[in-house]
């Protein structure tokens, strides 16, 4: 099955916990504090793969997550950085953040990108030593990893791509020019999925060929099958506009032409705007020549490069490759889309941040981020862990907006599942 858009979660590893140890050695007194550092958690990162050529593995699996990292140890010992996640994906994937719907990276150049960032490690009480302070019993609680959504959308890396309603030999076209095979029949939406041919115009000149799926009126608003597949359009630097000259389904070329250019230019005007190679195909079983004068006419007053072929019987074939070739010469390499994702840059939590509000009229109840990570680095059972908590809160100005808020001495003060009584 062809899959070309998917929004999958990711989420880096968290940073491992600085640890609380001391060293304790024979015939070393007073070792002191020996905790040793958190490991750094784990990123998600993005690899192109070139065996990949769809969406697949994104169909049924939606959550990534990486590896945390380890918990610091005594003796100074840091702890094991999580492993990185490795999402491998096909080239030419557009990540989009799934929030802005911006552009973060366009994987077409090969280089791994990293979608979201590992936490990094707390500190050891190693680093809080003072020389007041000679034996703390805290350290600092590691930092958690970036999360998002993310949408993977392909768009085929091709030089040229080929249009047109259904049925008007496309998938022989391309058959017959490479050596791709797709399913060729004798009826509308035979092409479910766009097909991909390598063409050898001559030596050291080669281009690589899209078969888009028929596109019909309507398509730029979801009509037929065409709408799913415009977007492996985008890449492309040439379009060949093929057209059914024979007659044979009693259609008007002009009018298909000019239905087709329409929902191109619907769909993105800078993909209207793309040179065009105009193919009347199907030159073997023409019914009415007027048909065909009359449509060349048409191409050749608008300024258009018109050339007439029969893919049933190869006719015309070696002009159309040679065509394409010298036109791709003048024309830029395929487009690369630049990131537009601008991160926010989360600030760290800071006391000002805190909620403080009164439930039942003597309970006070604080929450925060500052709050968690302070908690997250005490030892409330030991005393000098608990003297660093209070003075960090007295510093923070907590205890001056519990005053200001009216707080009562013997009110309950309820901090995540610490809860004390309040002591002017």
């Amino acid at each position: 099955m062809f899959v070309d858009k998917a929004t999958i979660k990711v989420k880096a590893g968290k940073g491992g916990n600085g640890a609380v140890a001391f060293h304790r050695e024979k015939y070393v007194p007073a070792g002191g504090p020996s905790g040793g550092d958190g490991g750094k958690g784990g990123s998600v990162i993005l690899q192109v793969d070139d065996h990949m050529s769809t969406l697949m593995d994104f169909r049924y699996k939606r959550k990534y997550a990486a590896e945390s990292g380890q918990d610091g140890g005594g003796k100074r010992c840091s702890g094991k950085d999580g492993q990185d996640l490795i999402i491998r994906v096909p080239r030419g994937t557009l990540v989009r953040d799934a929030e802005t719907g911006a552009v973060m990276q366009d994987m077409s150049r090969g280089e791994p990108f990293i979608v979201a960032k590992g936490g990094r490690g707390g500190w050891g009480n190693q680093h809080f030593a003072t020389p007041t302070r000679q034996a703390p019993r805290f350290a600092k609680s590691g930092n958690p990893g970036e999360e998002r959504a993310i949408v993977l959308e392909l768009k085929l890396l091709a030089d040229v791509g080929l249009v047109g309603f259904p049925n008007v030999g496309k998938s022989t076209l391309l058959s017959v020019m490479s050596k791709a095979r797709p399913k060729i029949a004798n009826y509308h939406f035979t092409t479910l999925y766009p097909n991909l041919g390598v063409v050898f115009a001559r030596e050291e000149v080669s281009f690589v060929l899209a078969d888009i799926p028929g596109l019909i009126e309507g398509a730029s608003e979801g009509a037929g099958l065409g709408h799913e597949f415009l977007r492996h359009v985008d890449r492309c630097r040439l379009i060949v506009h093929v057209v059914d000259i024979s007659g044979s389904e009693g259609r008007d070329p002009v009018a298909d032409f000019d239905v087709i250019n329409a929902e191109l230019a619907a769909y993105s005007p800078a993909l209207a705007s793309r040179p065009q190679i105009v193919v009347a195909n199907k030159l073997d079983i023409i019914q009415d020549d007027t048909l065909l004068e009359a449509f060349r006419a048409e191409m050749t007053k608008r300024g258009l490069p018109f050339l007439t072929l029969s893919a049933a019987t190869h006719q015309g074939i070696g002009d159309l490759i040679n065509l394409i070739a010298e036109t791709l010469q003048e024309l830029p390499p395929i487009g690369i889309y630049e990131p537009e994702f601008v991160p926010t840059e989360e600030k760290p939590p800071t006391p000002e941040d805190l909620t403080i509000r009164v439930v039942d009229g003597d309970v006070w109840i604080i929450e925060g981020a500052w709050l968690d990570q302070l908690l997250g680095r005490v030892n409330l059972d030991d005393y000098e862990s608990r003297m660093y908590f209070e003075r960090s809160l007295e510093q923070a100005g907590v205890y001056a907006r519990l005053e200001e808020m009216g707080i009562a001495e013997g009110d309950t003060v309820c901090m995540a599942n610490l809860e004390f009584d309040y002591q002017k």
